[in-house]
């Protein structure tokens, strides 16, 4: 089957994939049903529609977890075709259009390029990309509630999500529609009015929005930039032509790779930092807000120290502090192996549990890592500790080739909401940037992204401690950027 011009692919392709649920960690995930619509992206109608059973190469990864996600057993799937059987007609379908979803950015397009490299075969590639959950979750707000599929199709009286693809990519659909309108519709009403039916996070970010959209007026406009500023009710000048709102086409520039927004409601600083990432750029900022991470290489040896300072401002007990020169020591350590998965067999003060996972180490990182070692534990001993320290860097051992050390993924508290606070991002073969999760991951989703054998950029603080008798320095992870 030949596939289609890629300049004549104007169509919109929703898609969705139901697949195996991973049980243990390091387990794949294997893609059990695949559905797709096409869709005019000027009329919103659906044009042509395709959907499968998938046989996976290993039946027993549908386990019961998995039958209880998507209902489909071991039975449905063991006379259907193969991937490399549906291959084609995939590719025809996805390649050079633009892709739709929730949660796509995430999920469904990993998994679609999973399920090609495994077959040995270049995977289809998009025009554009919309990802309805960041879509919605930016546009629209958290008044629907959780911003899940389900969720919304019950706020609209859409009926119950059947976590089947074709069903699901309808009802992603309808969805957006639904969403669609009642952003028409509020646009044209007055604030006051807007602001009492929906969450006040979600009439800050329209008020945002207001403003973001009244200073890109043409400098030629005749309207004082000042007066608009103080002075919402101004009418925006009219322009020679006005977007049409419900043209999904004209989203795909802005939503392509757009970063998912976190399941906790962002402080208005945040959003700021969260508008100011571009592709291939972002800003990362360590546990004390300064933002200089320096590549091993980069690191004087003779320019490391440590301090002790007080835990908090007037507090007399002190702890360590690394410095280089004088500034905190962090590091970027780009291209690290993960040679052991999440763990996190210790619970926190609030119950979550303390993940890290294990990478090897090259000989430059080595370098910095033993020298700040040094000089920790003789300060620590200098300063009375009888604690038993903790080497960062864990010697080769058994069938481990190389010097390997922990990473940890930090627990932050605000107010009563505890979160993982690491931020993972991915970075695909053309060098773009894109937040992969939310900045709350369950333990589950970081589980099933730091498998053994992925190669990720570590954005890391080092954190000297001494607690119960034991001490050491501990790596901790602000930013982690997976290698595609």
């Amino acid at each position: 089957m030949s596939p289609t011009p890629v300049e004549d692919r104007s169509e919109i392709a929703f898609f969705d994939v139901e697949t195996t649920v991973p049980n243990r960690p390091g387990q794949r995930f294997a893609i059990l049903e695949f559905g797709s619509i096409l869709v005019c992206p000027r009329k919103l109608v659906e044009l042509r529609n395709y959907s499968t059973l998938v046989r996976p190469a290993d039946l027993s990864l549908i386990s019961s977890l998995s039958v209880r996600c998507n209902g489909i057993t071991r039975d449905n799937v063991v006379s259907a075709p193969s991937f490399a059987d549906i291959a084609d007609t995939v590719y025809d379908f996805l390649h050079g259009r633009i892709w739709a979803g929730h949660n796509i950015l995430r999920f469904d397009c990993a998994r679609i390029r999973e399920a090609f490299a495994e077959i040995g075969r270049q995977p289809p590639e998009p025009k554009g990309t919309i990802d309805s959950l960041a879509l919605l979750t930016q546009k629209f707000g958290r008044r629907a509630g959780d911003m899940k599929m389900a969720t919304l199709a019950t706020y609209f009286g859409l009926g119950k999500q059947t976590h089947r693809s074709l069903d699901d990519v309808r009802m992603n659909l309808e969805v957006l529609k639904y969403c669609a309108t009642v952003l028409f519709l509020e646009s044209s009403l007055p604030d006051a009015l807007v602001e009492s039916s929906v969450s006040p996070e979600t009439s800050s970010r329209r008020r945002r929005a207001t403003r973001r959209s009244l200073h890109e007026v043409s400098p030629s406009s005749t309207v004082d930039q000042r007066t608009v500023e103080n002075d919402l009710t101004v009418p925006i000048p009219s322009t020679s032509t006005q977007p049409n709102p419900f043209d999904l086409s004209l989203l795909r520039n802005e939503v392509a790779f757009t970063a998912l927004q976190s399941d906790i409601p962002m402080m208005e600083e945040e959003e700021e930092v969260e508008r100011n990432q571009t592709l291939g750029t972002i800003e990362i900022q360590g546990s004390d807000g300064h933002s200089v991470f320096l590549e091993p290489d980069e690191v004087s040896v003779p320019n490391i120290k440590v301090i002790l300072v007080p835990f908090y401002h007037g507090c007399q007990k002190m702890k360590l502090k690394l410095l280089h020169g004088d500034n905190p020591l962090q590091l970027h350590c780009p291209r690290l192996n993960v040679r052991f998965g999440i763990n996190g067999k210790f619970l926190d003060s609030a119950g979550r549990r303390r993940l890290n996972f294990v990478v090897d180490l090259n000989p430059s990182v080595c370098r910095v890592l033993e020298a700040c070692d040094g000089l920790a534990q003789k300060l620590t001993a200098d300063s009375g500790s009888s604690s038993d320290w903790n080497p960062v860097v864990i010697p080769r051992k058994g069938f481990v080739n190389y010097p390997t050390a922990r990473i940890h993924i930090p627990t932050e508290v605000n107010g009563d909401v505890t979160r993982y606070g690491a931020e993972i991002h991915q970075r695909d073969s053309s060098g773009l940037i894109q937040k992969l999760i939310f900045s709350n991951p369950s333990a589950g989703e970081l589980e099933s992204l730091l498998n053994p054998g992925t190669v990720v950029d570590a954005f890391l603080t080092l954190e000297p401690y001494d607690y119960q008798q034991r001490a050491g320095i501990r790596l901790v992870a602000r930013t982690l950027i997976i290698l595609s």
